[in-house]
């Protein structure tokens, strides 16, 4: 409780910027359930004369409004990390929170003789907004966040990505029941962005600005006043300074190791190639395990394993929801500083291959109804308890680890970059998943469980058993896990600094007494 009061400026400064997290949840949780509403399927021509509907159009729709809003996200982040580095963190992410506005509106007035275009022109623009946010908010929260409790303030980034989409799963189901036809269908659940982005672009008017990027551009006062800001302490407390002793330290090593040297180095250097590597790969593989293929396209997964009728699946979908929020808050709040990182998504891994093993079989042996009924099978409820215990395993690594990993490994000149490589990877592999998942469903059927699960237990597991753990260490201990710099080295460094600030606090001392 004590760390809680003490460490509450960052709690806030997480619970403001990561509303922009939920709109990252939101926005690909909605799409799939807008695109299943039958009169948006009537209005924009995906049922066919006799009334049925054109499965390969709204596969090909469903994929489009999904995917396209993946593609500006890939560039968002990517563009997100020369602005982030030029003008600090705060507002960066304030600026494309505006960017993600103007698409929100755009896809909320879509309709009539606007047709399609303005959803997925919106799409995109709010694309870019959220690619942008997701590379920017974790750093920022990183950079801020004490080291015995960043992984628990990082991981809620994951909390509110679920929360993001269980709001859009209960939003497409009550939509689904209680509006049947109009422009609602759709305006409504694209009009509810706004409401997290006002949170977001006014809260952020209430935090402090990194005190890492201030460190690394050379703004060493602000730095010192916001750090001490942020861990509740006076500005001349010992503990605030060592930290900034070892900020400063860790900056000034890599600017001595990298003088004159550009951009290439600052990815393939010592020590950092290493990290880029694990950043890309590791988003690669949790975008391949399956899990956003069913965040994305849960009603219709649900359909498929024979929750039919609209209101069935999307009910079902909301119950995933909910499990998925649940389970994720359990694991950030009490086990994430517990487990450690590869243990928790080890044991993740395992358990979503083994889960989804069995949904694929049960799935083979015990087929669905061809026809719709008001009460699913016993086979197709044991499927979606598999599903809801599969998401167990996901909430407890890597749905929220792959963020808090990502944020824990880069130092303080290459985190933009890192973050924004990372970013950029997490969203090129959602825009592929997103875009061939609805016809992998149609046409792998029990199979696309198997191959989920097979990349789960041979990929994921293995890939967490070699990288290194970071638990309990702080940011600019990184560079000693990865070989940038020597412990004797960085404690020389970190012991100059100190020195430095007891000088120059004695030249204070001095001054002061002489006015007096």
């Amino acid at each position: 409780m004590v760390s809680f009061f003490q460490n509450i400026r960052v709690y806030w400064l997480a619970f403001i910027v990561y509303w922009g997290i939920m709109l990252f949840g939101y926005d690909t949780g909605v799409g799939g359930g807008v695109v299943s509403q039958k009169y948006f399927q009537s209005h924009f021509g995906l049922v066919n004369l006799d009334g049925s509907v054109n499965t390969k159009k709204s596969n090909d729709i469903s994929a489009n409004v999904v995917s396209v809003l993946q593609a500006g996200a890939f560039f968002g982040a990517l563009g997100s990390a020369p602005i982030s580095s030029a003008v600090g963190r705060k507002w960066t992410l304030f600026g494309f929170t505006v960017f993600f506005t103007v698409g929100a509106i755009l896809q909320t007035i879509a309709g009539g003789s606007r047709g399609l275009g303005y959803i997925y022109a919106g799409r995109v623009l709010a694309g870019v907004g959220i690619g942008a946010i997701s590379a920017v908010a974790p750093a920022f929260v990183s950079e801020c966040s004490p080291k015995d409790v960043r992984g628990r303030i990082t991981g809620c980034f994951q909390i509110m990505v679920a929360f993001g989409v269980m709001i859009s799963y209960f939003v497409n189901y009550g939509i689904g029941v209680h509006i049947h036809s109009g422009p609602a269908v759709w305006r409504i659940p694209f009009g509810i962005q706004l409401v997290p982005a006002g949170i977001l672009a006014f809260g952020l008017l209430t935090v402090k600005e990194s005190p890492r990027w201030l460190a690394s551009v050379g703004r060493k006062d602000e730095a010192l006043k916001n750090l001490a800001y942020y861990r509740h302490l006076p500005v001349d407390d010992d503990d605030v300074r060592h930290e900034l002793a070892e900020i400063e330290a860790a900056i000034r090593e890599e600017r001595e190791a990298r003088q004159g040297l550009g951009l290439k180095e600052a990815f393939f250097g010592k020590g950092n190639w290493p990290r880029f590597l694990i950043a890309i790969v590791i988003f690669i593989l949790q975008q391949w395990g399956g899990q956003n293929s069913v965040n994305y396209y849960a009603p219709q997964i649900f359909a498929s394993i024979g929750y039919t009728g609209n209101a069935n699946s999307l009910l079902a979908a909301g119950i995933y929801g909910i499990v998925k929020l649940v389970a994720t808050t359990i694991f950030v709040v009490f086990f994430v500083e517990s487990l450690g990182r590869k243990l928790s998504l080890f044991i993740s891994s395992i358990g979503m291959g083994t889960l989804f093993f069995i949904v694929g079989a049960l799935l083979k042996t015990h087929p669905p109804p061809s026809t719709p009924a008001a009460n699913p099978p016993p086979a197709s409820k044991a499927m979606a308890a598999m599903l809801y215990i599969y998401v167990c395993f996901y909430s407890m690594g890597w749905g929220p680890l792959p963020w808090v990993y990502v944020s824990d490994i880069f130092n303080t000149r290459t985190r933009h970059y890192g973050l924004a490589t990372a970013s950029a990877s997490q969203w090129l592999f959602n825009f592929v998943l997103s875009k061939v998942t609805p016809t992998l469903v149609t046409d792998l059927g029990y199979k696309i469980f198997l191959m989920f699960a097979a990349i789960n237990i041979g990929a994921m597991a293995t890939f967490s058993l070699l990288i290194p753990e970071t638990k309990g260490r702080s940011l600019e201990e990184m560079d000693i896990i990865f070989g940038t710099v020597q412990q004797g080295q960085r404690e020389a460094d970190i012991a100059k600094e100190e020195k430095a600030f007891r000088k120059d606090n004695g030249s204070m001392g001095s001054e002061h007494d002489e006015k007096v």
